[in-house]
């Protein structure tokens, strides 16, 4: 079984991580010796097709300011076909290359009209080297690409590797980013400073990973036994689907304002590299009236991020008071913020070389924080002194003090002075 990649994770996480059980979701639990039948995992949760044809197949259009354009953006409900979202917000994002386009007023896009502009762009594609051989041999990929195009709003049978953040395991599908141009990510990795880990792994995808461990724990061989128990911990201790080890290649494989789709937890994203930072395009229907809300930072593998606006500022919370009661210098408080912790992360990735140093990076933009409002208190305090020293300088030195205070404090001096 591959794995599928049509729902929406936070739906997974929640219900269908326990309800299926059998580690039949990647980063779930790996089920013991009696599960299934003949001893392998349950076949993995698929798209609620049903449920979703009685649905209204139609989606909103978000537009944003994009270098310079109005550009659209298609936001999804809870479930959804994310990989054909995540494909076409970047052919929308990138139109001056693709030149897919739509028209100014448009508000809700049906799937059938995504699919009709997807295969445009596929049937516009021209080889990169105009020889009879590789003509061939592309005409051959756009056939298999119309093949399995509608698979995209169904859900793709992807199953990584966990040897590189573009590693995975050739399926048809895989054949429409290779033909888009439109690379392909993860970043569920091994750490290789784990060496147990990596011999438990080697280079097996997740399907054989899985049936590994099942195999392990059947056996007699001790050590067979111990090595399916490490390899079940690492699935079980990234559940996450994102390692520290895995974000850090991530971040050094991806090319500076690259347009790519990361996958994770059974989802696509479309993800981009801005100043050295990794940042996921936000398509959650919720946020179809925040217009600040455009990218999400991905710097940690717990789930904590920063919402950014379509300049990669940092926006404030939805729901909050804040853009429209923000002073008048706010847009350079907001850069000041933006620089401080764009520095914070900078610092806190150079800081050690070991993979593990970017967990602490909420802990450096607490720091960063907690300084910020430290500073504020210093120069507070820094003014009373000053107003205390002044005051005490005024009674030895008089000229020190404004005009106002100096006649007020000669005047009681020179009565008491006649007296």
């Amino acid at each position: 079984p591959h794995l599928p990649a049509d729902e929406d994770p936070r739906e997974n996480a929640r219900e269908e991580q326990p309800a299926e059980g059998g580690g039949s979701l990647p980063g779930a639990p790996v089920p013991g010796p009696g599960a299934g039948a003949v001893g392998l995992p349950a076949e993995p949760p698929r798209a609620r097709t049903p449920s979703r044809e009685a649905e209204a197949d139609f989606y909103c259009v978000k537009w944003i300011t994009w270098k310079g354009e109005r550009t659209p953006v298609i936001t999804q409900s809870e479930n959804g076909p994310c990989p054909l979202l995540a494909i076409m917000n970047i052919l929308f994002l990138q139109w001056k290359a693709s030149g897919v386009k739509l028209p100014p007023q448009k508000e809700v896009i049906t799937a059938e009209e995504l699919m009709a502009h997807l295969g445009d762009c596929i049937l516009s594609t021209q080889p990169r080297e105009p020889s009879e051989g590789l003509q061939l041999n592309f005409q051959q990929n756009i056939n298999d690409t119309m093949t399995v195009l509608p698979k995209l709003s169904t859900g793709l049978d992807v199953n990584v590797r966990f040897t590189g953040v573009s590693d995975f395991e050739y399926t048809p599908e895989c054949i429409v980013f290779d033909l888009l141009n439109v690379p392909l990510y993860h970043g569920w990795l091994v750490d290789p400073q784990s060496p147990e880990v990596v011999q438990a792994v080697g280079k097996l995808s997740y399907n054989q990973l899985v049936e590994k461990i099942i195999t392990c724990k059947q056996a007699s061989d001790s050590s067979l036994v111990s090595e399916g128990l490490v390899a079940e911990q690492f699935l079980e201790s990234t559940a996450s689907q994102l390692t520290y080890h895995g974000l850090c290649e991530l971040t050094a494989a991806v090319r500076e304002g690259e347009l790519s789709v990361f996958f994770r937890n059974n989802h696509f994203s479309t993800m981009i590299k801005h100043k050295g930072h990794l940042y996921l395009l936000v398509t959650d229907q919720g946020f179809l009236q925040e217009e600040r809300v455009v990218w999400e930072s991905l710097h940690n593998v717990d789930g904590d991020s920063c919402f950014c606006d379509t300049d990669f500022h940092l926006s404030h919370a939805p729901g909050k008071e804040g853009a429209t009661a923000a002073p008048p210098d706010h847009r350079l408080q907001q850069r000041q913020v933006d620089q401080d912790y764009m520095i914070a992360l900078s610092l806190q990735q150079q800081q050690g070389q070991d993979p593990s140093a970017l967990s602490d990076l909420e802990l450096a933009r607490q720091l960063q924080q907690e300084e910020y409002h430290h500073h504020h208190h210093h120069h507070h305090q820094q003014q009373q002194q000053q107003q205390q020293r002044q005051q005490q300088q005024g009674r030895a030195q008089p000229a020190g003090r404004p005009a106002g205070e100096r006649r007020q404090r000669q005047k009681p001096d020179l009565d008491c002075t006649l007296l």
